[in-house]
Parts: structure tokens; C-alpha cells; sequence
């Protein structure tokens, strides 16, 4: 009989983890305490729009097909994806700018504002090119139990070109001194993870992924790539269980035997938790079987919270992209207040997405599918209907200053999400949106370990573990957790 491996959420990590371990014969059954599967990822439908409620930028496109590849399958064969060109549009104080596809384009935008800086915008991204193929293709794919599995002579050469130590806001400004060039490559690490003063160099592989690999879409939404992961899954003869919270890992002599789920005992032989790390250790482990204390989680740096819109339209809106960037105020005043005094910011940057742009599917004929997002500090607990309300006045103020046209009058559907959503909905620690920050002391084997070590065949996958945040490395995290897995023990009992 093969062994039984029970998975807590179904976020993409989850949904990667419970795909490989199939293939590789366990029985799988994913358990999900929300109706709908996707996690972070899930999909809401109102009066004929139909919202991405978590992700909506698909970069890194290689890493999702060999995900399917993985299993014979195409991404072709569950989603049309289409490159977006511009890639999303820059508003400015004093006028907006649309950021080019194509890199000949945008080098040429870059040596628009700084004279020189086209032929180092493509020095920039030669070297973060070697940080993405090395990153990408040896150093995430690795379960980083253990600094040992960094300790090749083959990988300390190659590390010595990822930049570790040095901070990636004073690596860009080696290349560029243009305000605006340097908020341009400074935004994925700030809007996702921490101040570009504390994140490492490294993560210019992140500058590689949106300029040369470009930024894409699939055509239905990104849930569009949930379905085709569960389709896959199931094939394999995955399982998945809605409306079905997870209420305590049963444990016997530091060993999980199962899970207690809606109040039933469920037995397994492996349980893997894709749910949120620190909720699964306080809320679902005794403490003399957690990895880590209230002290150590406290610790811990956290990437942003974010403050939600999903907004229908009843009508075309000029004036926007698909993908829109609002740095019409200080980066390093709405940085400090996410990141350094964590107070709600005063004049926030935003973004707004709207996919109707591109794909005539998520809304209804001749209107607009809208979804902004403030990035905000995690240490926010008061996020009353007046404050969500109080801040989309505000960057709908600054929309209308922008576009020449103010939406407020023709909306039709409304929906706001925040801090104290992400803790309700995803057991989100601190409200967090995007895990853990990526600073030097929280990278690799730094990271929250994807295995216990106090329980036995316990593991975890997802974005509070190796490699991190985002939905390419969950993609990743799932594989290799799936690989530590296999190795733990044969796929018969």
C-alpha cells in the first residue's frame, strides 16, 4: 500500500508538493480551510468580474514550464500566455512613462535620462543575468537544511558573483544615478520584500526576470494557473478537500501519524504543511515539537502587508496599462514607514492592475476590472472599514490627478481586503503578505527549515521557507520538499 501524505492549504506550493509526490506514488490528499483552492491565489467572481484576489505579475515564465514539463504537459495545455508590451507603466510626479518590452527599447529609455546608461543598463543585466541562471539553477533548488550543502568549492567560486554582501541599492547606484532609474530597479525588492538598503545584491537576478524575461500574462486570470496545477494533480490521483481546516498535527512518540481535520482524525504517514509556517508550529504542534519559539518568530524581519482593492467598473478607463506603478511620491519615506516606524503611510506608492486591458474575460463588455494595492507594515493592527475607505480616497485622488478622471462615480462592485483579512482568511503571521523579507540573515539555510527537527516526517513547504516568496519559488518549494520526502523513506509502507 503506498503511504499517505496529508497536505494542510493549497497554495502553490502545496498544490507542487502534492503533484510530485504522486508522481512519485504516495497517496496524496490536500486539505484546504477556505471553498476555494489557490490559497493566496484564489479567485473571486461578482456581478461578471472576476478578480485574482493574491498574485497578478507572471514573471520568470521558464520557471512554470518546466513545472509542467516536469509532468508532460505544455503550460499551452491549460493556459494561453501572452507578453505584455509596454511591460506596466510608470506614473511620476510629473508625467507617467510606459517601460518597453523590448530591451533595445529600453535601453534606449534608460540612456534617455542618464546619457551612458543604456550600455550599463545592459552591463547591469549581463550580471544579473549569471545571478538568475545561478540562483535560479542551482541555489533554490536546494532544501538548505544545512550551510554543508553551500560548502563546494564548485559553489563557492559561483557565489562569489551573486554578491551577498552587498547591498543591492548600493549596486545599482554604481551603475546609475538618475532618480528615476534607480526606483525603477529598486521597486520588486522594496514592494516585496524589504528595503533595498538591507536586501542583498543577489536579488538584481529579480531585474532580470522583469526586464529580459518580461513580464507575462495568462489569458483568464492567474487562477487560470491554479486550475491547470489541480488539473495535473488530480490526474496523478491528488485529492483535495475543501471547507476542511486543519485543527492539530497528531503526533506519536515525535512522529506524525496524521491530522485532525473539521474534528476527524485523519491518519497519514507524512503530513506536509503549506499552510503558514508560524501558524502550523503555535496553533497545530505542542511546544516541545516546534522548531522555533514566539521569541525566534518575533525576530524575524517580514516582508510587507498589504492593504487590497478589487474594484469593478462600469465603464472603459483611460489613461492605464495593464499593470500600473504609482511613484508619483518618496520611496524612501513610504519605505521607512513600512519597513523602519511602521505607521500608516502618509502619501503611499500604489499599484493598480487591470487585466480587462488585456483580457476581455475578466469583465463585463465595456467595463474595467481594477485592483490596487498599498503596500504596508506589518505591525498594523487597526485597519477599520474608515481607514480602508480613507485610503482608497486617497489614491483614487491621485488617479484622478493622473488620468484626468475619477472613477468613484461608476463603480459597481467594491471590495477591500487588509491585515486583519490575511490573518483571518490565510492564518497570515503578522498580516503578512509576501513572507519573509529577503535580507542576507534570511536567505538560504537561514530560512525557517522545510523539515522538522523535532517531528518526525513533518515538513513544510511554502513561502516562510526555502527559497522564499513569490509564486515561482512556491512552484520550486513544493519540488523540493517533494525530493526531500522521497528521500526520507520508500514510497511503499
Amino acid at each position: 500500500m503506498n503511504k499517505k501524505v496529508a497536505i494542510i492549504g493549497s497554495g502553490f506550493s502545496s498544490i507542487s508538493a502534492a503533484s510530485y509526490l504522486a508522481k512519485a506514488g504516495f497517496d496524496v490528499s490536500v486539505y484546504e480551510k477556505n471553498k476555494s483552492l489557490g490559497g493566496r491565489a484564489r479567485v473571486t467572481e461578482k456581478e461578471g468580474f472576476t478578480f485574482d484576489m493574491g498574485p497578478s505579475w507572471y514573471w520568470m515564465p521558464d520557471v512554470f514550464d518546466r513545472y509542467f514539463e516536469d509532468f508532460g504537459k505544455k503550460v499551452s495545455d491549460y493556459y494561453e500566455l501572452v507578453r505584455l508590451s509596454p511591460s506596466y507603466r510608470v506614473f511620476w510626479s510629473d508625467k507617467p512613462d510606459d517601460i518597453p518590452s523590448d530591451m533595445q527599447e529600453l535601453e534606449e529609455y534608460f540612456e534617455a535620462y542618464e546619457k551612458g546608461s543604456g550600455e550599463k543598463l545592459r552591463q547591469f543585466m549581463s550580471e544579473a543575468k549569471t545571478k538568475y541562471d545561478i540562483g535560479m539553477g542551482e541555489f533554490v533548488t536546494k532544501p538548505s537544511l544545512s550551510i554543508t550543502e553551500f560548502m563546494t568549492l564548485d559553489i563557492a567560486k559561483k557565489g562569489l558573483s551573486l554578491d551577498l554582501f552587498k547591498p543591492i541599492s548600493k549596486h545599482i547606484r554604481s551603475y546609475f544615478k538618475h532618480p528615476k532609474l534607480i526606483e525603477l530597479l529598486e521597486f520588486p525588492v522594496l514592494f516585496l520584500g524589504a528595503k533595498p538598503q538591507n536586501t542583498p545584491s543577489l536579488y538584481s537576478l529579480m531585474n532580470y526576470a522583469d526586464m529580459a524575461l518580461g513580464t507575462w500574462y495568462p489569458m483568464g486570470g492567474m487562477g487560470k494557473i491554479v486550475e491547470g496545477m489541480v488539473s495535473v494533480a488530480q490526474d496523478l490521483g491528488v485529492k483535495f478537500h475543501t471547507n476542511s481546516g486543519v485543527e492539530k498535527i497528531i503526533t506519536r512518540n515525535s512522529k506524525a501519524t496524521g491530522i485532525v481535520v473539521n474534528g476527524e482524525k485523519i491518519e497519514a504517514d507524512i503530513v506536509v504543511s503549506g499552510a503558514d509556517y508560524h501558524h502550523t508550529e503555535q496553533k497545530l504542534l505542542d511546544i516541545s515539537e516546534r522548531n522555533y519559539s514566539t521569541k525566534y518568530w518575533d525576530k524575524r524581519t517580514m516582508a510587507p502587508s498589504s492593504l487590497l482593492y478589487y474594484v469593478g467598473v462600469n465603464k472603459s478607463v483611460e489613461g492605464i496599462k495593464h499593470h500600473n506603478l504609482f511613484f508619483d511620491e518618496s520611496f524612501d519615506v513610504h519605505a521607512t514607514e513600512i519597513y523602519d516606524t511602521h505607521k500608516w503611510p502618509e502619501k503611499p506608492l500604489f499599484y493598480v492592475c487591470s487585466p480587462s486591458k488585456t483580457d476581455s474575460s475578466v469583465a463585463p463588455e465595456g467595463k474595467e476590472n481594477m485592483f490596487f494595492l498599498v503596500p504596508v507594515s506589518t505591525e498594523l493592527m487597526n485597519d477599520s472599514e474608515k481607514i480602508r475607505k480613507k485610503y482608497f480616497d486617497m489614491i483614487c485622488d491621485r488617479l484622478t490627478k493622473h488620468i484626468g478622471e475619477d472613477i468613484r462615480p461608476n463603480i459597481e462592485v467594491y471590495e477591500s481586503f487588509a491585515h486583519s483579512d490575511f490573518v483571518e482568511v490565510y492564518n497570515s503571521f503578522k498580516g503578512n503578505a509576501y513572507g519573509l523579507a529577503n535580507t542576507l540573515k534570511q536567505t538560504a539555510f537561514l530560512k525557517p527549515k522545510l523539515k522538522s527537527k523535532k517531528v518526525e516526517n513533518l515538513f513544510f513547504t511554502g513561502q516562510l521557507t526555502s527559497p522564499g516568496p513569490g509564486v515561482p519559488p512556491s512552484l520550486i518549494s513544493g519540488k523540493v520538499v517533494s525530493g526531500l520526502i522521497e528521500k526520507s523513506g520508500a514510497t511503499k509502507r
